[in-house]
């Protein structure tokens, strides 16, 4: 039995250029033991101050994948349900720290149907509070045409 979704965005309606809805977080230790416990990922660096200073870095810094991950929940809030995430490439250029405001967005570069799947290109990346890129990206969603 298929499952019944309703349709949040259609291909239709999205042009190139447009914006994606921005997906915003402050960095606490909260949240990143979250993303560790689901991740296995509980290392010193993250969650205490000495071990990061003698890692050369001022203070616990986070994990690069929780970029990839606030950026998979901007998409996957604005395409919803029906849509899917086809591919997110990414790069991690800088350092995400405690306190820090971290904001995914995007945009859309390309509109096109392949095969009968019909996809958006789309530059996407994380923006510190100083609006500094930390993490240039790109992505392939698709969605249902009406």
């Amino acid at each position: 039995m298929a499952a019944n979704y309703e349709v949040k965005l259609y291909w239709d309606d999205v042009e190139e250029g447009q914006e994606v809805p921005e997906f915003s977080r402050e960095t606490d230790l909260m949240n990143w033991n979250r993303f560790a416990a689901v991740n296995d990922e509980f290392l010193y660096i993250h969650m205490d101050d000495g071990a990061a200073q003698k890692a050369n870095q001022p203070g616990v810094f986070g994990m690069g994948n929780v970029r990839w991950a606030y950026m998979h929940n901007m998409l996957t809030h604005w395409i919803g349900d029906s849509g899917f995430i086809k591919r997110l490439q990414t790069q991690y250029r800088g350092m995400n720290f405690y306190g820090d405001v971290l904001t995914a967005k995007g945009t859309v570069t390309r509109k096109y149907e392949e095969d009968g799947d019909y996809k958006l290109d789309l530059d996407v990346w994380v923006e510190n509070q100083d609006n500094v890129n930390t993490c240039p990206s790109k992505a392939t969603v698709s969605l249902p045409k009406r």
